[in-house]
């Protein structure tokens, strides 16, 4: 399973233009019209930079650049807004342990899991135990610094696919992040012997309790899915619905 996943950074920038300046996240476009323009108009440079120097040669100084045009064309004016980076639908609010914009809620995230009772229960070896990190900011920086953070990974997805790994990609509709329009642009480009099954497939609507939960599509063992009025942490926004796309995907059978 891939939740919210973050597979190749080419899909989703084309995913910030229609999260934040068309109604692909269920609501209201977020930005105001002249930056949309902007970003339309970059995004064409945006695309053929990392194309160019993060996928077909991978060049470390040139996809950072590259990143780095593509991140304040397409990604700054949405966080310089102040708005939540994990859901559209509401602002960013940080607090002193954490910067996940989930404000307090993630604060009692991470003093749960903290507990050493937390920890006994899910079995953390004791070498590594102490105060959980929503987020590392040294790993995080290190995957950016040796540029490994730009690296596309969906060939191993197809590798997966390919030795009969089932794998489903699902996102929440109100991630900015990592976008659901992103995650169906690299399902559908994927390259693997079911490809031309799965392209055949059309999203369908998929219910919980009768109420529309989201979409999906499915072929050869590659699913995807979204979850309606969920952002980052969908099982936190929309638990009902997640534990449902969970138990539908391991029956394998339809969504």
């Amino acid at each position: 399973m891939l939740g919210n996943g973050l597979v190749d950074w080419s899909a989703l920038m084309s995913g910030f233009y229609d999260i934040q300046c068309t109604t692909a996240p269920g609501v209201m476009p977020v930005t105001p019209i002249s930056t949309c323009v902007r970003m339309k108009q970059a995004l064409p440079r945006c695309l053929k930079g990392l194309q160019s120097m993060c996928i077909d040669v991978f060049d470390k100084m040139g996809c950072i650049a590259a990143y780095s045009f593509c991140q304040a064309e397409m990604m700054a004016p949405y966080s310089s807004a102040g708005r939540n980076r994990y859901d559209v639908t509401k602002p960013c609010e940080r607090t002193e342990d954490d910067s996940s914009c989930y404000g307090k809620q993630m604060s009692h995230f991470i003093r749960y899991l903290s507990l050493n009772s937390t920890q006994d229960e899910l079995g953390v070896d004791p070498a590594v135990r102490g105060p959980f990190q929503s987020c590392s900011r040294t790993e995080s920086m290190a995957f950016h610094e040796s540029a490994d953070y730009f690296r596309v990974s969906y060939d191993y997805v197809a590798s997966l696919l390919e030795r009969g790994v089932r794998v489903l990609a699902y996102n929440g509709a109100y991630d900015f992040v990592c976008n659901w329009p992103g995650t169906q642009r690299w399902t559908d480009a994927l390259e693997w012997s079911g490809s031309s099954a799965y392209r055949a497939t059309e999203l369908q609507d998929w219910k919980v309790d009768g109420q529309p939960a989201g979409q999906w599509r499915s072929a050869n063992g590659l699913a995807f899915a979204t979850i309606y009025g969920a952002g980052h942490m969908a099982p936190f926004d929309k638990p009902k619905e997640s534990l449902a796309l969970l138990q539908r995907w391991l029956e394998g059978g339809a969504f």
